[in-house]
């Protein structure tokens, strides 16, 4: 059963007094924010703090255009099952997030200075924000936000036009939230190169965003519905680590319910199917035109390219040169999954991948 979420966490009675003349006038401009926690609070206060409202890394994930969460992973977050326990890449992200913000504040010669914490919108208390920096004018004062990505070489082209759909989307909430007309997305993509933009307001954007999240909030974390299935692939991979298995276990479901998604299962992986093969086809006949080429171009423009930078055949290597196989083959370890399984069963089956097969045969 869906634990339910207490209405009064969103109310505003753990918000931290903002009117101190001790707080320097810039770090608490927030035209229709004020501040919920300081940023020197202990962290289990933290972590309640964001799990009672929707913050800016929830956004893209709510609205299906994060790459490594959805709507279901912000459901289980905000109900206490957290999804995520952190990785390297999160680490460093963090360690260098000092780094990004100089670095882009020297080149842009936009000043920077350091948020004071979690900032909640005053007419909606469930949106709530935590920005990388504020960006300010000469004299110091707040006039924007900034957050700061660290990024693979590998996405290099998703940010040399504009900035992707869930760092946009989080800048975008951060306006909402705060108030303010416009936003800086700084980027280290490669650990060598800074890309930013700018993204001004929207509040066109802004108003389907607290409406949508708003609603979003009330049905999924107040009312503790659960959000329906999506196609996207970071649900698939949570929902096969979601629960502890339980071999042999039975789940009954309806027979009418059962019927339909078979049958639209079945049909999509046959459509599926039907789709690879035409697409096959058509890439067969791109390499028949383009030959021993590795660029094809048409009235001096390159259309495709078919170069030889995809992954080593290995295996036809070792077939075809037996010798500089072995010259070239060193020994590595490797985990004795067989070993493990026979020894500890339990720990094995807790490790191993839930698969999924619809049988042909109807019910």
């Amino acid at each position: 059963m869906t634990t339910m979420i207490d209405p009064t966490l969103f109310e505003t009675e753990t918000e931290t007094e903002t009117d101190s003349e001790s707080e320097p006038r810039g770090l608490l401009d927030a035209p229709t924010a004020r501040l919920l926690l300081p940023a020197d609070a202990p962290e289990e206060q933290w972590h309640a703090t964001r799990a009672a409202g929707i913050g800016g890394s929830d956004v893209a994930a709510i609205l299906g255009l994060d790459r490594y969460r959805g709507p279901r992973h912000v459901f289980e977050d905000k109900h206490g099952r957290p999804t995520f326990k952190g990785n390297e890449a999160a680490e460093i992200g963090t360690e260098i997030e000092g780094f990004i913000a100089g670095l882009f504040s020297k080149r842009s010669g936009v000043p920077i200075a350091m948020p004071p914490g979690t900032l909640v919108h005053i007419e909606h208390p469930w949106a709530r924000v935590n920005v990388d920096r504020y960006t300010c004018d000469a004299d110091g004062s707040v006039t924007g936000l900034l957050e700061c990505k660290n990024r693979s070489a590998y996405q290099l082209d998703d940010w040399e036009d504009g900035v992707p759909d869930a760092p946009a989307l989080q800048t975008h909430w951060g306006m909402a939230v705060g108030g303010w007309t416009h936003g800086y997305v700084a980027a280290l993509v490669g650990g060598n190169r800074l890309l930013w933009h700018r993204l001004e307001r929207d509040d066109e954007m802004i108003a389907y965003l607290l409406d949508f999240c708003g609603r979003w909030f009330q049905r999924h974390v107040v009312e503790g519905f659960e959000p329906e299935a999506d196609g996207l692939e970071a649900t698939a991979e949570l929902l096969s680590k979601l629960w502890s298995v339980k071999p042999e276990a039975v789940a009954e479901v309806d027979v009418t319910k059962a019927k339909e998604l078979r049958a639209k299962a079945l049909d999509l992986k046959a459509r599926a199917k039907g789709v690879a093969e035409e697409l096959r086809a058509v890439e067969n006949e791109i390499r028949l035109l383009t030959g021993e080429n590795e660029i094809a171009q048409a009235d001096g423009t390159a259309v495709w390219t078919w170069k030889a930078n995809g992954t080593f055949a290995s295996k036809r290597f070792t077939e075809d040169e037996p010798d500089l196989a072995a010259a070239y083959t060193h020994m590595v370890p490797a985990l004795d999954v067989d070993r493990l399984k026979d020894e500890q069963p339990e720990k094995y089956a807790a490790y191993r991948a839930r698969v999924l097969r619809i049988p042909a045969k109807g019910i």
